[in-house]
């Protein structure tokens, strides 16, 4: 049984999910894409994942709303989540690409959408007005919940001062090799989950730890196993991503075993600080 996060507006979101960035050639809709896609997560959905993260950005809406659709999985079962990209900061314009991304989907409701990126450097606060777009839908039952990724503190702080309403989710990069403690304490300082994208660090880095190898080797899991174990243990909503099955199996057997105190302090001695980072600083992003 996956665990549940409760979030600060008393709905609760499944803890592991699977990422669907780069499950497809490249991030155009094409029918070719939408089968690609679909392909994959049936898989996932077949064995047991319920909780779906996509983006505007990704283009794979379509292909999980095929998927969704062919699989008979009753919709309260399921828990989605998409994105709003930067270029869609208009009130008119963010209604009008939520209303797309339903139809993608082919859902009358989404469980959660998230500001993709505070885009300060190209968009100025922008973001404000589209934060109080999001809460509008939320207020509409048009959109369960809303939350934002890539928030730095002084954003989040932002949104409330001007909005009044706090994002439920704050999605950010997160991996043993790139902890990004002060963003994600800061996070849940606020009373906002904190969600890790790229949990194992698009396996750039992660793969070739031998000290995180060490840790698997000890309890007969792989280091994505161990890397996912860390971000559950501490909190984290994760979704990791892959097009390989047996991979999405692994990913989902991580409940069968507990990481030591000194396993987690190995782990976490293996934080590179910002050297770790390997997408944009939110502060300085332009898409």
């Amino acid at each position: 049984m996956i665990p549940t996060v409760t979030l600060n507006d008393g709905t609760a979101i499944p803890q592991l999910g699977f990422g669907t960035w780069g499950i497809q050639p490249d991030t155009r809709t094409t029918p070719e894409h939408t089968a690609i896609a679909a392909e994959v997560i049936a898989r996932a959905l077949e064995l047991g994942y319920r909780h779906l993260d996509t983006a505007q950005r990704y283009g794979t809406e379509s292909g999980i709303g095929r998927a969704i659709a062919e699989s008979g999985i009753p919709r309260d079962e399921l828990y989605v989540t998409s994105k709003l990209w930067v270029s869609h900061f208009g009130a008119g314009d963010l209604r009008r690409s939520y209303d797309m991304t339903l139809d993608h989907l082919g859902l009358e409701q989404l469980d959660l959408f998230l500001i993709h990126w505070p885009e300060t450097a190209g968009h100025g606060d922008e973001y404000i007005s589209a934060w109080l777009t999001l809460t509008e839908l939320v207020a509409e039952g048009r959109l369960r919940s809303a939350g934002v990724s890539n928030f730095m503190p002084h954003h989040l702080d932002a949104l409330e001062r001007e909005v009044g309403v706090k994002p439920v989710v704050n999605q950010i990069e997160i991996h043993p090799h790139f902890a990004n403690t002060s963003a994600r304490t800061a996070t849940w300082a606020r009373g906002i989950a904190v969600a890790a994208w790229s949990p194992l660090s698009m396996g750039r880095t992660l793969f070739d730890d031998e000290v995180l190898a060490s840790v698997g080797e000890r309890h007969g899991k792989s280091i994505a196993q161990v890397a996912l174990r860390w971000h559950l243990d501490q909190g984290h909503i994760v979704v990791p991503r892959t097009v390989v099955t047996d991979e999405m199996r692994q990913n989902l057997d991580v409940f069968d075993f507990e990481l030591s105190a000194g396993d987690t302090a190995i782990i976490e001695g293996r934080d590179r600080g910002e050297d770790g980072r390997l997408g944009p600083h939110p502060d300085t992003a332009e898409h």
